[in-house]
């Protein structure tokens, strides 16, 4: 299961559903974001979630009702479900916008699936956040704009390849922005993280080969 995807839409803004779920994807709606599925004509396989924003449980088969006082978000108890199930790649659509303290939690929790090997990526209206540790990104050369690398952890070890702003075996901290607002080249861009966690802000339209 670790090749296939788990699709998680949640509550916050709209940023439209562009995936089409593939034999062994997973997709589950975490409590409002069951509406957008809705609207988009695809079925979940999972409902989960207090449904403080949707007001009520649906009525579908595969449904789990979580109480409201709880330490996690929906959408980590929908990524713990998926795991169960090995999973260990997540696309988050409706994760954003709204709430800024849900935006943050869902970065933290791409970052927790980044330091255990995870591929986390959470879907803006315009963009695509992900987290890296100890591993490479790799961007097609037909990709455009800006891309923004921060520090999550106290530090991060870093090589920027392809950039217009390269760098080489660069520390990066959490207290000062230097890797935000790089910039694609019409080259083959990589983006190493040797050592902490680093998240990465990059257009919606461009695709990285792994």
């Amino acid at each position: 299961m670790m090749d296939k995807i788990c699709y998680i839409v949640g509550a916050g803004e709209d940023c439209g559903l562009d995936f089409a779920p593939q034999q062994g994807d997973l997709v589950i709606a975490a409590d409002g974001g069951y509406e957008k599925l809705q609207r988009a004509g695809i079925c979940p396989n999972l409902v989960i979630g207090d449904f403080d924003s949707l007001g009520a449980a649906p009525k579908e088969k595969q449904v789990i009702t979580l109480p409201t006082v709880k330490d996690v978000t929906d959408t980590w108890a929908a990524i713990e479900h998926a795991r169960k199930l090995g999973y260990g790649r997540f696309h988050l659509y409706g994760c954003t916008g709204g709430r800024f303290d849900h935006t943050l939690a869902n970065i933290q929790t791409a970052a927790a699936l980044a330091e255990q090997g995870m591929e986390c990526l959470i879907f803006d209206k315009t963009q695509i956040i992900t987290a890296l540790s100890g591993g490479t990104m790799e961007f097609e050369q037909s990709c455009e704009g800006f891309v923004s690398v921060f520090s999550y952890t106290e530090e991060s070890r870093v090589t920027l390849q392809g950039l217009r702003y390269e760098l080489e075996d660069t520390i990066l901290t959490n207290r000062f922005p230097l890797g935000v607002s790089n910039e694609f080249t019409g080259r083959r861009a990589v983006v190493t993280v040797y050592d902490g966690i680093a998240v990465l802000v990059y257009g919606r339209k461009n695709t990285y080969a792994h």
